[in-house]
């Protein structure tokens, strides 16, 4: 997924490369931060992929853990809903959504935004985390841009 990511951005003008801490290397360049780092100070996108390679750790895990090697400003989480909601939106049709919400209040209601992990590590470490639409039009584009797109979770 990394590397057709990557391809799909390449496509488009925008210079990318797909990186993964293991796998198969014919799709992806072998993830170490300097190399990643290295993508973005020349303004590319690094795309990584694959996990930490480690069992007992999620992708959740393995992005809040990239976010924080590479200093992002921001994790960003696509998924099948616009935000997070106070239960499940699929389910209930009551469910709130939240604009922004704390991580200690996420962890407080066990909303199940991500894993445990990741969720601490980001609340610790002061990352944020945007959850959004991604089937939304232009959605990766309007998560990175507005931060009014989709929900916003904060220290």
């Amino acid at each position: 997924n990394a590397r057709l990511l990557a391809e799909a951005l390449i496509a488009r003008g925008v210079p990318a490369a797909a990186l993964a801490s293991h796998g198969n290397f014919y799709f992806a360049e072998p993830y170490v931060p300097s190399r990643a780092l290295h993508l973005l100070e020349k303004g590319e996108v690094a795309v990584l992929g694959g996990g930490t390679g480690n069992p007992y750790f999620t992708t959740d895990s393995t992005a809040a853990l990239r976010g924080l090697e590479l200093d992002c400003d921001v994790l960003l989480k696509g998924t099948k809903v616009d935000g997070v909601y106070d239960k499940d939106p699929a389910q209930h049709k009551d469910a709130k959504r939240f604009d922004k919400i704390s991580y200690n209040e996420v962890l407080e209601r066990e909303l199940g935004v991500m894993d445990l992990t990741a969720i601490l590590l980001c609340r610790d470490h002061d990352l944020p985390l945007r959850v959004f639409d991604l089937r939304a039009e232009k959605a990766l584009i309007k998560a990175a841009q507005d931060d009014s797109f989709g929900t916003t979770v904060h220290s």
